[in-house]
């Protein structure tokens, strides 16, 4: 239904939370390189638990091979640094959700190249840096998804 795009994710955990988060949404999920860990890592693994066989999981050596490849109907950045609040938006399956690193989110030149109307951000306190990664993707995915009706595939 969607598609939730890691620009280089770097911590395993969250990737193994996220590839659990998607089996259960039904999203596909899709990693760009370069990965700041193995796809075997064992904390990966562990946070993912079983859930990995039950996803959608791709990869792409680059933004543009995942645009290349999937052409989704519209891709979403997500960053501190947007301007349009995630709740504003009228979801559509079909539509790529793209976060970024870890440590660094994503660079200026993809949230220039989105356009920066297609950058979404999520509400926090005033003084907050930035949310957790798998729980950022959590957030969208189910307002996304609750937007469908939470209608499954099946």
């Amino acid at each position: 239904m969607f598609h939730v795009v890691l620009f280089q994710p770097e911590i395993p955990p969250n990737t193994g939370n996220i590839i659990r988060l998607c089996a259960n949404t039904g999203s596909a999920l899709h990693l760009v390189h370069p990965l700041g860990f193995e796809l075997d890592d064992r904390r990966l693994r562990r946070a993912g638990l079983d859930y990995r066989e039950f996803a959608a999981l791709c990869e792409h050596a680059s933004l543009q091979d995942f645009r290349a490849s999937v052409s989704p109907a519209r891709l979403w950045g997500v960053s501190t640094q947007g301007k349009c609040n995630y709740a504003d938006v009228a979801y559509q399956p079909g539509d790529a959700f793209l976060f970024g690193p870890e440590t660094r989110g994503l660079p200026d030149e993809v949230l220039d190249g989105l356009g920066r109307q297609s950058v979404l951000r999520l509400p926090m306190m005033r003084h907050s840096r930035s949310l957790n990664l798998s729980n950022a993707v959590a957030v969208l995915v189910y307002e996304a998804w609750r937007q469908q009706g939470f209608r499954t595939r099946a």
